[in-house]
């Protein structure tokens, strides 16, 4: 009979699943306490969670959130699973952590869009530019035809203006 606490962590974990637009799963082995320490606050200050769960644990939630056994070869050894909503923040942290200390920190894979990835992806999704790049360069790009209009009628009538000025002297 399982336990109040494991259901609890199925549950809470079932939601990840469930809400995460993108889940990068790493294996942790070998790295102490201080670097754990330093990628999980990384992770934080890039609205990610980072979870340690059991891998049966991970395996029924992700069952429960209706991807059942697909990532059944993936959950095997010690495994830490990054979910969030933002699919390329994860990417990033992981890359920036990967540059600081080489050989800590193996991705394993990625899921995202409803697809399982190999870790060859992560390095395409790392390099890719933020949410808040993109809508940046949205808006850049939406602005710059009524810039260019509004300045072109302002400059007509700039011209006009010093014409009848001119007139009038």
């Amino acid at each position: 009979m399982p336990s109040q606490k494991n259901i609890d962590v199925v549950s809470v974990a079932t939601e990840k699943f469930e809400k995460s637009n993108g889940i990068y799963f790493t294996k942790y082995t070998g790295m102490d306490v201080g670097k754990m320490t330093s990628l999980r606050k990384a992770f934080r200050d890039s609205s990610v969670e980072y979870s340690v769960i059991k891998n049966t644990l991970a395996k029924i939630a992700s069952k429960n959130a209706g991807m059942d056994g697909v990532f059944d070869d993936i959950l095997k050894g010690q495994v830490g699973i990054a979910f969030s909503e933002d699919p390329i923040a994860p990417a990033k942290v992981i890359k920036a952590f990967k540059d600081e200390n080489k050989d800590d920190l193996e991705i394993l894979g990625l899921y995202f869009d409803g697809e399982l990835y190999d870790a060859d992806k992560f390095k395409e999704f790392a390099n890719l530019a933020s949410k808040e790049e993109l809508l940046g360069k949205l808006v850049s790009c939406l602005n710059s035809p009524m810039f260019k209009l509004a300045s072109t009628l302002n400059s007509s009538m700039s011209k006009v203006v010093f014409a009848l000025k001119a007139i009038q002297k």
